[in-house]
């Protein structure tokens, strides 16, 4: 992959300019593991659904036992600390396995990923002998606390505090929302040291002092453990210190730009169950002599779960294939391998943000799809809907709530602009041409809603400059704008690259690629023209208007016609048919 890549960079090179990694290009090495997540979750997860959600603490730890034994906990481990340290992509697809359980999905990737990986990246060589082994096979259980009362998504605004006294750090404060607290052996705690600066520690469950609340009682994931932390001079050896001191922030916010991308490949992994039995139930519930997936209306539903999975999976394939491209080549050997590694993560900020936020706002909408073509039944507890209606509205709110990753998108976009990482062009007489070939209207609906993207955010930092960050509604619209961009070309290029190899679902691709262009082009001119409205008023936002309206050369194409077609296909399937292992 072209080392000249960097984060958001789609958004000023033309469409498929750089290599995109698709799930059809993965190993059969990759697939192996991926079908051993997936007879691990059907043979040991799935059938204790009911169990898992009624939060039997014993059941949930030997569960994460198991998936230990089968190395599913140890993927990102480096070899010397007994892990497999396998490639992102890899673990990609066991990610969309195990999210196929909301709540041992998020017991999974709390111990795998924010429990574990502050102590992989940040950790000494002895904190890492010491801890790694015992998590890497499930014998020790990882759980990450970051969160208080008054620091939520203002993480930086902890209370919990530190001071050294002689060979102990002695913590005081409270965490609240700690997922796997109940059965954790482990936790990754952020305090300030005396008040100021803000730092990591790893705390033992038996540590004195230390004491953790009752369950609470949530909305869904109800199978996942989660209780308040409570430090009363709780004392830790003063070697508990993870990483430097004062830099509680780089482990924070690093750890969570990829806890993000993980999140999106779980919710895509439900989403494929959730379109199996809302497939299965509309071919059999019967509505005025006919079944309902003969509906015009239910057909329409039922494409769009499958447009929404299909553009998910692009989108999370190329991120992480972005990422794993760049951290493949750090090897743990070398030195500051860990800050080389994290500085990946801070380069592809807007890919990994855009991809939680459009993967878990995907997924309500298909968990909202789902129980509509349910009916009456979908608002029942007997059938499935319910349930993942549920449990899915979590998702916006985990790895930092979806306004704030809305934010970190803006605001990396307003920073590389500022810095000219990224130049945009606001020239409306160079306008994009459609061309011929296969999928040649859609790449060129993407051209232009990038022109239009570039022509509206350019004006607004004109006027504004990083100021406009300020305007959390305007910089909403430049997030938005940009990530749809990112779908849309994901979609696309994945599209044509099935095609070129002649894949059996090419036609499908290109179908739910298509479709889900026409349904978006429209948002990106409608955001593009309230963007402008932000900083201009009178005869100035006319002519930017009018400026703009230059590149309205998309002219629409049904689809109702797209939808039907893909509507057929997914019931002649009974599920999404672009199946990779």
């Amino acid at each position: 992959m072209s080392q000249n890549l960097v984060g958001g960079g789609f958004l000023v090179s033309a469409i498929g300019a750089f290599p995109q990694f698709i799930p059809e290009e993965l190993s059969d090495d990759a697939k192996d593991i991926g079908r051993a997540a997936r007879d691990f979750m059907e043979a040991e997860i799935l059938p204790n659904d009911a169990a898992i959600d009624k939060l039997d603490l014993e059941l949930c730890r030997k569960l994460v036992g198991l998936a230990g034994e089968t190395g599913l906990l140890s993927l990102e481990i480096p070899e010397e600390f007994d892990g497999m340290d396998m490639d992102k992509l890899t673990g990609l697809l066991v990610l969309e396995e195990m999210g196929r359980q909301p709540s041992f999905s998020v017991t999974y990737g709390a111990h795998t990923g924010i429990g574990s990986l502050p102590i992989v990246y940040f950790g000494t060589s002895e904190q890492k002998a010491t801890y790694l082994p015992k998590l890497a096979v499930g014998e020790w259980i990882a759980a990450y606390a970051l969160t208080e009362a008054n620091a939520g998504s203002d993480a930086m605004n902890s209370k919990t505090t530190a001071t050294l006294d002689g060979e102990h750090w002695v913590l005081n404060g409270s965490k609240m929302w700690i997922t796997n607290a109940g059965f954790a052996d482990v936790f990754v705690v952020f305090a300030k040291v005396d008040g100021k600066k803000f730092s990591a520690f790893i705390v033992e469950k038996t540590d004195p002092g230390f004491s953790i609340g009752a369950e609470e009682m949530k909305l869904g994931i109800k199978g996942s453990s989660t209780r308040a932390l409570t430090f009363e001079n709780c004392r830790i050896p003063k070697d508990r210190l993870l990483g430097r001191m004062g830099f509680g922030h780089r482990i924070a916010f690093g750890i969570l730009a990829i806890g993000r991308f993980k999140l999106g490949a779980g919710c895509n992994g439900i989403a494929k169950d959730v379109l199996k039995y809302t497939l299965k139930y509309a071919s059999e519930r019967v509505q005025f002599g006919k079944t309902i997936n003969n509906m015009g209306l239910i057909r329409q539903k039922l494409s769009d779960i499958a447009m929404r999975i299909y553009v998910a999976e692009s989108i999370n394939y190329r991120t992480v294939g972005y990422i794993n491209d760049k951290m493949h080549n750090i090897s743990w050997t070398e030195e500051n391998a860990a800050s080389n590694k994290m500085d990946v993560m801070d380069e592809f900020q807007i890919e990994a943000s855009l991809m939680k936020v459009w993967d878990s706002e995907a997924l309500g909408l298909i968990a909202d799809d789902s129980v509509q073509v349910f009916g009456g039944y979908g608002f029942s507890s007997e059938y499935p809907p319910e349930k993942i209606y549920r449990d899915n509205r979590i998702n916006r709110l985990f790895e930092g709530t979806n306004e704030i990753n809305r934010m970190i998108i803006a605001g990396q976009i307003f920073k590389k602009c500022g810095n000219q990482t990224l130049t945009f062009c606001k020239d409306i007489s160079n306008l994009p041409i459609l061309g011929s070939g296969y999928l040649a209207w859609a790449s060129h609906a993407v051209e232009i809603a990038k022109r239009q993207f570039q022509y509206s955010t350019a004006t607004a930092l004109e006027l504004v400059g990083q100021k406009l960050i300020e305007n959390q509604e305007a910089s909403a619209r430049v997030a938005d704008m940009a990530m749809e961009i990112f779908a849309m070309e994901s979609a696309v290029v994945r599209a044509g690259k099935m095609n070129s190899i002649s894949h059996r679902w090419k036609e499908f691709a290109s179908n739910l690629a298509n479709v889900f262009v026409n349904e978006t082009i429209g948002k990106i001119r409608n955001n593009a023209c309230l963007l402008l409205a932000e900083v201009l008023e009178g005869v100035n936002l006319e002519s930017a208007i009018k400026d703009l309206s230059v590149f309205d050369t998309c002219i629409p194409v049904s689809s109702s016609k797209l939808r039907d077609i893909i509507a057929g296909d997914l019931i002649e399937k009974g599920i999404y048919p672009i199946e990779q292992l």
